[in-house]
């Protein structure tokens, strides 16, 4: 018996773009914050952190946060945001139906060439210690490295260096 093969799914359809994030993204970004396959974030706990759609959208306005997010057939499906402060790359959050596309691969890639932009040359992220949980091998594939640090959060503080 054949095996078929399966066909790559497109990074992005047809009627897919990627953009530069604006204000008024802030609470779409939120909600999808809390629909993703692994480390769904509620927007009760992002609101207990401090971050709301109002918080996000002045951060995206003053410039703190840049990023990019994608739309597909005028809805959001995935965004990454990163501090031009730090370089640390905040996050990065797809739909569930949106992953295995290259999608979280070319918002990241974005957000890496921006700060690396604004001068950082150590760029830094969290990310779980956990080898069973997929972006823990998603990072270490594109060569983000462990510097041995756990953040407050407990997950591994991983790097990108030049």
């Amino acid at each position: 018996m054949r095996t078929r093969r399966k066909r790559a799914k497109p990074v992005v359809t047809r009627n897919s773009q990627v953009r530069p994030a604006v204000p008024s993204d802030a609470p779409e970004c939120v909600r999808i914050r809390g629909l993703t396959r692994e480390n769904a974030v509620s927007e009760e706990r992002l609101r207990n952190a401090g971050i709301t759609a109002e918080s996000w959208a002045r951060d995206i306005e003053a410039g703190s946060l840049p990023g990019f997010v994608c739309e597909s057939d005028g809805s959001l499906v995935g965004y990454c945001f990163g501090s031009k402060e730090t370089g640390e790359v905040v996050v990065l959050a797809l739909l569930p139906d949106y992953e295995s596309r290259g999608l979280g691969r070319q918002l990241l890639t974005m957000v890496v060439e921006q700060l690396r932009s604004f001068g950082h040359d150590r760029l830094f992220l969290g990310c779980s210690p956990d080898p069973t949980c997929r972006a823990y091998g998603f990072y270490r594939r594109l060569g983000w490295r462990t510097t041995l640090a756990f953040d407050s959060h407990g997950d591994e503080v991983l790097e990108l260096l030049p």
